[in-house]
């Protein structure tokens, strides 16, 4: 309770407290800070996806220079040799304001990771999002087949419906690439699975269908249980290396992510940076409240 209490409240708290909780698992403010720790990862034998922090813009300038950082940022890091791809909210392009402007702001993004034979991983957001994200997916897919990938969330009841219905996308030259993440919004009860076991079982439930299809899976998850299910599932149907990878967050169980790659498997880390780190810092608190104690310690240690 009272880690809940604090989560709850740190919200509200100056920036600068929130920044020495955030300030592990945020690689900077710049794409330099970025760029540095994808190489700090690549030495480890980890890829990265990259993610430019923001969204839910209010107004089309924003959208605009959002593009023209992610832009810049494929450039620079597709001519350093990183091995990695990028992360996009498209509500940071203007999802919920002009539909028809954020696809054309998405393409062209597309479009320049494509010129690189780069890949760009189009990240779920909360319910009001999901639908026009998936047909967002389905229209760039067809233009870019191996260039564009998309985010599923397990704790959403209509996921494996929406996989089944992707399914027609799916081809052995240019497999359909699905993240499937358990998801952090909180979602009306109708429409989600609330509980722990009930989210574990669905999200297990999709990854064996994306196995059993042939579709690429980014397998995002820091849940022990779900990551040996996760090998018994890659075992019975001998799914080949190229076909899935473990991802999880910058910062969160290093040791877990290790054990992960000592196996052998393909590793990929999701490197956030940004000056727009507040919001999701506090995203990551009310996913785990348990984070909280460690800002109160680092509070009074650094006091």
């Amino acid at each position: 309770m009272f880690n809940k209490f604090i989560a709850s409240i740190l919200p509200y708290l100056p920036k600068k407290l929130i920044w020495i909780f955030s300030k592990s698992y945020i690689s900077g403010e710049t794409a330099a800070d970025a760029i540095r720790v994808s190489e700090e990862l690549n030495t480890a034998n980890i890829k990265v996806t990259l993610d430019i922090l923001g969204e839910f813009i209010e107004n089309p300038d924003e959208a605009e220079v959002n593009k023209l950082e992610y832009l810049k940022l494929i450039d620079r890091v597709c001519c350093s040799g990183i091995d990695g791809n990028f992360s996009v909210k498209p509500t940071s392009f203007g999802l919920l304001i002009d539909e028809e402007t954020c696809y054309r702001h998405m393409r062209e993004i597309v479009a320049r990771a494509a010129s690189y034979r780069g890949f760009i991983r189009i990240d779920m957001e909360d319910s009001a999002c999901t639908t026009k994200e998936i047909e967002l997916f389905t229209k760039l897919k067809k233009e870019f087949p191996s260039n564009v990938g998309l985010v599923l969330q397990a704790c959403l009841k209509r996921t494996l419906d929406d996989l089944k219905s992707l399914r027609e996308l799916n081809s052995e030259e240019a497999p359909l690439s699905i993240r499937l993440c358990k998801g952090i919004y909180i979602e009306p009860e109708a429409i989600s699975y609330r509980k722990y076991d009930e989210i574990n079982h669905h999200f297990i439930e999709d990854l064996e269908y994306m196995f059993k299809n042939r579709i690429h899976v980014g397998i995002a998850t820091h849940d022990k249980f779900l990551i040996e299910n996760a090998y018994r599932l890659i075992s019975e149907y001998s799914v080949p290396r190229e076909l899935y990878e473990f991802q999880m967050l910058y910062g969160v169980c290093p040791k877990l992510r290790q054990s992960i790659v000592d196996k052998g498997h393909t590793m990929r880390v999701y490197v956030p940076f940004g000056k727009e780190w507040f919001g999701y810092s506090t995203r990551r608190l009310k996913e785990n409240p348990k984070m909280a104690s460690h800002i109160i310690k680092a509070i009074f240690i650094k006091g």
